[in-house]
């Protein structure tokens, strides 16, 4: 066999730098999943505190303020997914200030 029929790597897992990255998801990636699991999680406690105000009293401003806090959470997860942690990040908190304004001045 010629050596041009063999492919050789230029150093084993042994001999790998010790520069090299590490295994496993990058600190970006790691916020990502984080803020997309934490998007998730407000999204659900949003449509659960919506089912409750809904079976109290009927309301459409119930209706908007939880309805804009679940789109508000799908376009965090959006943002995440491409990239955007800081704005998602910035976005989610001010998103769930602003509902909880709302929900404690407008709905009480």
């Amino acid at each position: 066999m010629s050596t041009s029929d063999q492919t050789e790597l230029p150093y084993d897992d042994e001999d790998a730098p010790e520069d090299a990255a590490p295994p496993g998801p990058t600190p970006a990636a790691r916020a990502r999943r984080a803020r997309i699991a934490a998007a998730s999680l407000l999204m659900a406690a949003a449509a659960a505190v919506l089912a409750l105000r809904l079976a109290s009293r009927s309301s459409v401003l119930v209706v908007g303020v939880y309805g804009l806090l679940l789109i508000l959470c799908g376009v965090v997860i959006e943002l995440s997914r491409r990239g955007r942690t800081r704005l998602g990040s910035w976005l989610l908190a001010a998103g769930l200030v602003a509902a909880l304004l709302m929900d404690g001045v407008v709905l009480a």
